[in-house]
């Protein structure tokens, strides 16, 4: 536990580092763990292909028989009805065929149902197996984040800590506001690229076998979509990437900031139009405000281009004496706010943080009309 006195930094960048080697040991496990299944998925998938084939053979084989077994029972009745006419040598042949063929069917039968059962016991293990690859996926991708933090932000938390000498119920904020950055991100990479990349994965696996039972047309069809949301893929990695932690922010202040965020954002989504204005005496606060700030207007600019479909965004900054008023206007589809308010994450993460800041926020949305978000900052000392 912290204490009023001067921190050990030594012990604990001991602790720092231990940690950091056992998550980083997890990971690699994790992986392997990944890449194992990995393989045994892909084996498990050359073996379904080799199992359908001969399910078609051998259907084909049940089918001829079932034609000849026919052919033998009409034969059957042929000599029954006309006994005296046939030696007793082709009588006996008769049943002898007939008997045979009715054998090899039933043999061809039983081989197609135990086919049937290995390809359906196939499809479900296979079926388990991508789910726990996804998940394998979903938890490195986790620890990848963490990590990031843990070699950056986290080192610096000591430092600070005995250089401003502040008090422990901030140092608590710091990490709360960390952990909710935690699971934004594993949020976000969870339900945009590993969800892609996985998409990604099972689509290449089904283009060859499009291209021999539909032909080339539907195969270049098939990789015509997947260019896409590979590139959909791509866009949204460079998104989070600029997302970690814009340096113009620790630089420049937040108002160059959100003109730079907001210009890439309107370059990436065309056909949208965002509106930026900064009215009062713009000024520099604590760099904990100003990425709450900036976090702020990125979520609201985030929700309104992924549900909202609008053609016109504005933001505005409006600096009063000691606080600040962010508004955030979109014409999108709206939302009922009975229904998303208290369910939706992105709003909660909102009140969290602003809850943190002792601010105030308020949402209005009227389904067809636009959504408005309103947020009252206040702030402390001006950074010399």
């Amino acid at each position: 536990m912290f204490s009023n006195d001067k921190l050990d930094i030594a012990s604990l960048d001991v602790i720092f580092n231990r940690m950091l080697e056992t998550i980083t040991s997890s990971k690699n496990d994790i992986f392997i763990i990944s890449e194992q299944s990995r393989r045994s998925f892909e084996d498990m998938e050359k073996e379904l292909e080799i199992v359908r084939q001969e399910i078609g053979l051998i259907i084909n084989e049940a089918d001829h028989l079932e034609a000849k077994s026919q052919l033998s029972k009409q034969r059957l009745v042929q000599v029954s009805k006309a006994f005296d006419n046939y030696s007793e040598e082709q009588v006996r042949t008769a049943y002898e065929i007939a008997n045979d063929i009715q054998i090899k069917l039933l043999l061809a039968r039983e081989k197609e149902r135990q086919l049937r059962s290995k390809r359906d016991d196939l499809e479900r293990r296979m079926k388990a197996l991508y789910e726990t690859i996804e998940r394998a996926d979903h938890i490195v991708n986790q620890v990848n984040v963490v990590i990031n933090y843990l070699t950056s932000d986290l080192k610096n938390v000591g430092l600070a800590l005995e250089q401003a000498k502040i008090k422990q119920d901030f140092g608590i904020r710091i990490i709360a506001a960390q952990e909710e950055e935690r699971k934004r991100l594993s949020r976000e990479i969870h339900d945009g690229p590993a969800q892609m990349m996985a998409n990604v994965l099972m689509r290449s696996g089904l283009i060859e076998r499009t291209s021999r039972e539909k032909g080339m047309d539907a195969a270049i069809q098939e990789l015509a979509e997947l260019k896409v949301t590979v590139r959909n893929a791509l866009s949204e990695v460079r998104r989070i990437i600029y997302d970690l932690r814009p340096m113009a922010l620790d630089d420049l202040g937040i108002v160059p900031t959100l003109k730079k965020y907001l210009s890439t954002v309107m370059e990436y989504n065309s056909g949208v139009m965002i509106h930026f204005q900064s009215i009062g005496k713009e000024q520099r606060i604590s760099s904990n405000h100003e990425v709450a700030i900036f976090r702020l207007v990125q979520e609201c600019v985030t929700n309104a281009l992924k549900h909202g479909q609008p053609k016109e965004i504005s933001v505005k900054l409006e600096w009063l004496y000691n606080d600040i008023n962010i508004v955030v206007k979109d014409d999108g589809k709206g939302f009922d706010e009975e229904n998303v308010k208290e369910q939706s994450f992105g709003i909660i993460g909102m009140k969290e943080r602003i809850d943190l800041l002792e601010g105030q926020m308020q949402i209005h949305s009227v389904v067809g009309k636009g959504t408005i978000v309103i947020f009252k900052i206040p702030f402390p000392d001006v950074e010399e």
